[in-house]
């Protein structure tokens, strides 16, 4: 008998169902980080706490290992030889919008954080940081995802709302657009925009209640999942993009009530 069925056979049916189960149940990490050293503390630590670890070097890597390994979570650096980690990301939400990514850097501006989550990111984590700390991150996206909690955009097939999946041709009426909130269209004059699922979810929740605050809670807890600060500076961009493709007619506005949340008008 081959030596591993000998460990299998000595163990009773109850306990082997009790190993396959903790297997399956294991977190499925690819971590893509060019800082050696700190790619095998990071994947030593987390495989001595329970997860299955993939590394790789650097986003051109990083991006061959996620479409192999179909990771749970993926761990990036934003600063990487061949491919940065925004790069990578941004290919990947070509094909996947669902498994959760929290990216890893020393940088800390707001903008570039902002631009992290508008490439579809889930979290931030600045260096240095504590272990534990990306412990508890990785395990909350995990749940956010079983749960459900996941932004739509972040869910494979994202284009139909959570709130009304037979929704097959939605309009609605905003001063002189309309808005398919099913097709992410926005139509003025015949002429087609198209928008993300967050714009077109953010729109949607504002011309639903027209001409009443829409509190920025209930945006972020809705299409992010929580409603952290660079959560809310990431909302306030969308806002602003929103403005834009909405200012040929100046009867609309959407205006930021502070501390509070958004109104639209028209």
């Amino acid at each position: 008998m081959h030596p591993r069925s000998q460990r299998f056979h000595r163990w009773s049916p109850q306990v082997l169902i009790l190993k396959v189960k903790e297997a399956m149940n294991k977190i499925k990490v690819l971590l893509v980080e060019d800082e050696t050293s700190l790619a095998m503390i990071l994947s030593d630590t987390l495989e001595a706490q329970g997860f299955e670890m993939r590394t790789a070097r650097d986003g051109e890597e990083g991006l061959r290992m996620f479409d192999d390994q179909k990771p749970d979570v993926l761990v990036a650096d934003v600063m990487m030889p061949k491919m940065d980690g925004f790069e990578m990301v941004r290919r990947i939400r070509k094909t996947d919008s669902r498994t959760p990514v929290l990216f890893l850097t020393a940088r800390s501006a707001v903008n570039d954080v902002v631009e992290g989550f508008e490439l579809g990111g889930n979290d931030y984590l600045k260096k240095p940081f504590a272990i534990q700390e990306l412990i508890v991150r990785i395990k909350s996206l995990c749940h956010r995802v079983s749960a459900g909690n996941i932004s739509s955009e972040e869910q494979e097939g994202g284009n139909v709302s959570p709130d009304n999946p037979d929704a097959a041709d939605q309009w609605l009426s905003i001063g002189r657009y309309r808005l398919n909130v099913t097709s992410q269209i926005l139509q003025l004059d015949g002429k087609d925009t198209e928008l993300s699922h967050r714009e077109s979810e953010i729109l949607r929740m504002l011309v639903e209640s027209k001409n009443n605050v829409v509190e920025s809670k209930d945006i972020l807890l809705k299409l992010w999942g929580d409603d952290s600060f660079f959560n809310s500076r990431s909302l306030h961009v969308f806002i602003t993009k929103l403005r834009h493709k909405l200012s040929a007619d100046e009867n609309i506005r959407i205006i930021n009530v502070r501390g509070i949340g958004y109104k639209m008008i028209c």
